[in-house]
């Protein structure tokens, strides 16, 4: 084990969200993104998912059976659905609610808060619909609040990682590491990954028994040795962990088509 892994890291159990100012380092605190940087990060996530099109931010990709919906493509299931992907869409609306944010009136009356397309089909003939339209909308003027729900899940996602790993003090010294890694730069390469492909602790998202998640580009980190910057490491890492992932998918979900976009995402965690 690598001599920065024999420190003791403390404070992860509560993750206590007391921050540094952004140009700041300690091994078990996040950096405090100022308003500038919060809105890059933001905006990254916005380019990787969207490319800044209006028009993503209701979309249904190929392959799927369920939509993928604003700058961070939530994923929102119908009505008893049950799929291996973690879903996040209900909670993004309870999180609008707990900020005060009123729902459009047609999303706020949707029993279950499910989603009310049965397949791609019906989602694509009404994406010009009134209905449709004003869920872009509404997306597209709430921005800042989908990428502090974002935040605010990678600040609560250190506990599962820890307690889902053999290495838990490892795993919070390398999260930490990553996190206050060129300021805002680190912090973006966690959150973006997090939302993008999660954090890696969910049994469900597995092929072959293994993840994808944030838990697994940490874990492989810890196995590699010190080449590069932090950030270099973690996007190698990254792109190593979607590369078995892909090798592990079932064909018929044809996932080699996206190796060299999630690479091409990966390569932006690097300054």
């Amino acid at each position: 084990m690598r001599g920065r892994f024999c420190k003791t890291v403390c404070g992860w159990l509560g993750l206590s969200l007391v921050m540094l100012s952004a140009g700041a380092f300690a091994d078990d605190r996040l950096p405090t993104l100022n308003s500038e940087q919060a809105n890059w990060v933001a905006d990254r996530i916005f380019q990787n998912e969207c490319n800044r099109q209006l028009s993503c931010l209701t979309s249904w990709n190929v392959g799927e059976d369920f939509p993928s919906l604003g700058i961070g493509h939530f994923i929102w299931y119908r009505e008893g659905q049950r799929e291996r992907f973690v879903e996040s869409f209900p909670e993004l609306l309870g999180y609008y609610v707990a900020r005060g944010v009123d729902l459009p009136p047609w999303l706020a009356g949707l029993p279950g808060w499910a989603s009310p397309w049965p397949d791609r089909e019906t989602f694509l003939a009404e994406i010009d619909s009134e209905q449709m339209q004003s869920l872009r909308q509404f997306l597209s003027d709430t921005r800042s609040i989908q990428a502090d729900f974002i935040m605010r899940r990678l600040e609560h996602s250190l506990p599962a990682l820890t307690a889902a790993s053999d290495q838990p003090a490892a795993i919070a010294t390398e999260f930490y590491r990553v996190a206050n890694s060129h300021v805002p730069h680190g912090m973006y390469a966690l959150i973006d990954y997090v939302n993008f492909k999660g954090e890696g602790t969910a049994t469900s998202e597995r092929y072959r028994g293994q993840g994808w998640g944030l838990l697994q580009v940490l874990e492989t980190m810890l196995a590699a040795p010190d080449d590069g910057s932090v950030l270099e490491q973690f996007a190698a890492a990254a792109q190593q962990v979607l590369a078995r992932r892909i090798d592990n998918s079932p064909a018929e979900r044809g996932e080699e088509r996206w190796r060299s976009g999630w690479n091409n995402r990966t390569r932006t965690y690097v300054p």
